[in-house]
């Protein structure tokens, strides 16, 4: 069973999903301002695919938007529709 990561960089971030020291699908987001992020791409492995990795990434970048404070711009177009189809997210959306 892979695990749910993090990493922050200069410029933004991502959150990904690793198995077996092999990262298989991740999330990325570039800051804007100081209290914005834009999520840019969401990548998921074939292997992984339907699974609901992805959306699992987004649930661990929401919480991470909510405990910082932090509102999001998904530009993503896989971000953006699953932002669509969760109400209970609608929160963080810049």
């Amino acid at each position: 069973m892979g695990e749910f990561k993090h990493k922050q960089t200069e410029k933004g971030g991502y959150f990904y999903y690793e198995s077996e020291g092999k990262r298989l699908a991740a999330m990325t987001y570039v800051q804007s301002g100081d209290d914005k992020i834009i999520i840019d791409h969401t990548e998921v492995d074939k292997s992984l695919q339907g699974q609901g990795i992805g959306k699992k990434l987004q649930s661990e970048l929401v919480d991470f938007v909510r405990n910082n404070n932090l509102k999001v711009i998904p530009l993503c177009p896989f971000a953006n529709a699953t932002f669509q189809r969760t109400p209970e997210w609608q929160d963080v959306l810049s």
